[in-house]
């Protein structure tokens, strides 16, 4: 299992960001190798990713939502793997975003990458496409503003 931490500082509010965030079905256009997200219900999500020609799905949780704090998840099948993405407010149009994922590879091409710095470095190039592409738009494509707390709260 390998811990990988990106951070990235955005020029929009921490309200923009969140909601952007919460926008999973636009996870695509910016991050490396996401083919597609269907936003299942409130909770649950089914991902469809591709990774050095391998396809793979996996349906994913969210564990626990905060408006404009964190969004925390885990995957229910496919690669196995969790994290949280967090917004701190840093001044009324400056927001950083830091994203904290547990990993397990699956299969030969997962874990080789791992073991060479491709999977950190395909994080930090998504969360430097996330920061292109909100700050290029200005505003969110969408927001859900539902709070889901952590199992056993």
């Amino acid at each position: 299992m390998s811990t990988i931490t990106e951070m990235v500082d955005v020029e929009v509010p921490v309200k923009t960001a969140y909601n952007q965030w919460t926008q999973f079905e636009s996870f695509p256009q910016f991050m490396e190798g996401v083919e597609e997200i269907r936003q299942i219900d409130a909770t649950h999500t089914h991902w469809v990713t591709k990774f050095g020609g391998v396809s793979r799905e996996f349906d994913a949780t969210i564990t626990e939502q905060h408006p404009d704090e964190r969004v925390a998840w885990t995957s229910d099948s496919g690669p196995d793997h969790a994290g949280v993405i967090t917004f701190h407010r840093l001044s009324d149009n400056k927001t950083r975003v830091t994203a904290q994922m547990e990993i397990d590879p699956e299969g030969f091409a997962e874990n080789v990458a791992d073991k060479l710095g491709v999977l950190d470095r395909r994080i930090k190039g998504d969360m430097k496409r996330f920061k292109e592409f909100i700050e290029s738009r200005g505003h969110e494509s969408g927001a859900w503003r539902g709070d889901v707390d952590r199992p056993g709260s």
